[in-house]
């Protein structure tokens, strides 16, 4: 399903194959011989989504860009099932296996991989080549990788990243009624939006 939100519409490359229920949604670019599998989600809120020439978005993944952090997928990228990148840079050749998540303003270097439910912080520089194993935790700039079981340590580098501020763009002394009155008021944007049809369609002017 392409759908056009806050009057940006998708481009979709010729060669490329979007999954009939899978929604690909406003200032998206999906590149040459990329394959977006059934059920992902690729949407652009306030910041563009870019998918490079033949990557693959794996079943019910999730895609999104944000203000100030795009979503930009380099070239012959896999992006897992259930994986999840919002608003993070994921260079060429990178691997994000099954249950993979990846928070805004992440970069996870060329052919880097996050393995099974790993998780790259906010704000996290993952070098080149670098693994972050199964249900790991890459966090700060230059990344420490680490096993949740040292969640103390974690927290304490996660700290400095400003999860809420990145995230949802709150103050971080803000509360969850404050933080949810925000995010309900942008995510009302969706009630405008406007269904174009299948990528056969898609390739239109911005």
């Amino acid at each position: 399903m392409l759908i056009e939100h806050r009057g940006r519409r998708p481009v979709v490359h010729p060669s490329a194959t979007v999954a009939p229920n899978a929604v690909v949604s406003g200032d998206v670019t999906v590149g040459a011989g990329v394959r977006i599998l059934y059920g992902a989600v690729l949407t652009a809120e306030d910041g563009e989504v870019c998918i490079g020439d033949g990557s693959v978005v794996m079943e019910h993944a999730l895609v999104r860009g944000r203000a100030g952090h795009p979503a930009v997928i380099g070239e012959r990228v896999l992006i897992g099932p259930h994986a999840h990148v919002n608003g993070a840079v994921v260079e060429d050749e990178a691997f994000l296996a099954t249950g993979a998540s990846v928070f805004p303003g992440a970069v996870i270097g060329r052919g880097a991989e996050v393995r099974i439910n790993g998780v790259v912080q906010v704000n996290t520089r993952l070098h080149p080549g670098a693994v972050v194993p199964i249900s790991w935790v890459a966090v700060g700039d230059p990344a420490a990788i680490l096993p949740p079981e040292r969640h103390d340590e974690i927290q304490a580098i996660q700290q400095r990243l400003d999860f809420v501020g990145t995230v949802y763009g709150s103050p971080r002394a803000a509360d969850m009624r404050e933080i949810m009155t925000r995010q309900s008021a942008f995510y009302a944007s969706h009630a405008d939006d406007i269904v174009l049809g299948d990528a056969d369609g898609a390739a239109s002017d911005r």
